[in-house]
């Protein structure tokens, strides 16, 4: 019997939708199958084997499909080799990518494109963005390997995410002095890095060159740079930026109202905050998880206990589950309104819906308690407390300083020391300068010391 030549095709394709379906065991069966017929597969088929194993299993098992082929005598070929590198990078596995790169080397394969930008992307993760730039240079010099878009891409990415975000812009510049067309994934990863740099005027106008360039920003890239301007208190330009989303049509999610409704309780503008949520509701947003927590703390903040621990219930009617987080929201709003009685029933609500010990709403309750004065209730608490960490030592020695109890202060502050934690160098100095204001001046030594030897032991 003939075997037709599309045969081996057709298998390819078999084996590739059954690897898209995850169906993996099937694609072996297929392979099978096709050998007892007199269809042998090829490396193509293979190399489909190596993606699928790689996304959907480990890139150990990926890896052993290099023997099969071996055995088959089909050598593995640069996209094997491709596919196990990004698989491992993907996985985080970065030492085993950079092995396998080595490994195709000695094994004569010759690294295409792909190959490159996948190393550079591992090593950029890796944190080495000196040895990502040198194979960047390597390839840019190289007349044998052409850079893509995707090299960019990778390159102005990863130098963002590491924290060069003025080489990225001039990465940026210059590609375009020499041609390159940038595309929507360039315009956001540079957008992206510039806001997170708090880099603001650079944003926006990368943003206007992104509006001006035949591409659209999406609404992701607007509420970026959204959050950017209310992290730098431009509070009318952020409002700026929503006013230009809504005059371009874009359809608002639930995370790109809360931006602006969080930034616009944290400074206090609870009437224009207001005026976003009856915006967000009018226009049909089923409100998630997120914005029901913003929602409770506008109106904690307010004072309005009964409406939020009404949206709890709607909460659980939409289908959702609170979280830590919505329950530390009222908490810390009740703690802030001096509901301390209130505070400590909801913990204990907390407690019985099995959420355990949630050491943020004890940090706000031992927080709330001190600034009101109640300074030995705080120690009562902290005292109490299960579990403890830096924020927990430094409001309480914080307090104690407001609450001129130096002395006291002193010995948590140490205690913390020995324990490891670390408290803000302000407090330290406070607790050493309320000590020397007392006359415990040979106290305050005793603390610099012990502080130091603290310092030296970690």
């Amino acid at each position: 019997m003939v075997i037709p030549k599309l045969s081996t095709k057709l298998l390819n394709i078999s084996v590739s939708s059954m690897c898209k379906a995850k169906q993996l065991a099937k694609a072996e069966t297929a392979i099978i199958d096709g050998i007892k017929l007199g269809v042998l597969p090829n490396v193509v088929t293979y190399n489909t084997l190596i993606s699928a194993y790689c996304r959907f299993v480990s890139v150990d098992v990926a890896y052993s499909v290099l023997s099969r082929m071996r055995e088959a005598g089909i050598p593995p070929d640069v996209v094997s080799y491709n596919s196990l590198i990004s698989g491992a990078t993907r996985k985080s596995l970065l030492s085993k990518s950079l092995d396998l790169f080595e490994e195709m080397l000695a094994r004569g394969i010759n690294p295409d494109v792909w190959s490159y930008n996948i190393l550079m992307h591992c090593l950029f993760k890796l944190g080495k963005p000196d040895e990502a730039n040198r194979i960047f240079k390597d390839i840019v010099l190289s007349r044998e390997v052409y850079p893509c878009a995707a090299t960019y891409n990778v390159m102005i990415n990863g130098l963002c995410k590491n924290g060069y975000v003025g080489n990225a812009l001039m990465l940026f510049r210059s590609l375009q002095r020499h041609g390159f067309v940038p595309e929507v994934l360039t315009y956001n990863a540079l957008i992206n890095g510039l806001c997170k740099a708090k880099r603001l005027s650079d944003a926006r106008s990368v943003l206007r060159e992104f509006g001006e360039s035949g591409f659209e920003p999406n609404a992701i890239t607007y509420t970026t740079v959204m959050q950017c301007c209310f992290r730098c208190r431009r509070f009318q330009q952020g409002l700026e930026i929503l006013s230009e989303m809504r005059s371009r049509g874009f359809t608002f999610d639930g995370f790109a109202y809360c931006t602006v409704i969080a930034a616009l309780i944290k400074t206090g503008r609870m009437k224009e905050a207001e005026e976003i949520i009856e915006l967000m509701m009018s226009s049909g947003i089923r409100p998630d998880l997120v914005s029901y927590n913003t929602l409770i703390n506008l109106y904690c903040r307010q004072g309005r206990f009964n409406d939020a621990l009404r949206l709890l219930d709607e909460i659980e009617e939409e289908g959702l589950e609170c979280d830590q987080y919505t329950h530390t929201i009222i908490v810390d709003g009740l703690c802030k309104a001096g509901n301390f009685v209130g505070a400590q029933k909801h913990l204990n609500y907390m407690n019985s819906l099995g959420f355990g010990f949630n050491l943020v709403a004890f940090n706000c309750m031992l927080d709330g308690l001190g600034k009101a004065g109640h300074i030995d209730h705080a120690i009562k608490l902290f005292e109490m407390m299960e579990v403890k960490d830096s924020f927990t030592y430094t409001i309480l020695v914080h307090n104690l300083c407001r609450a001129r109890r130096f002395l006291c202060a002193s010995k948590i502050l140490v205690s913390c020391m020995k324990c490891g934690y670390r408290v803000l160098r302000a407090t330290q100095q406070a607790v050493i300068d309320g000590l020397l204001s007392i006359g415990f001046a040979n106290e305050a030594r005793k603390v610099k010391s012990k502080i130091r030897l603290a310092r030296m032991s970690l």
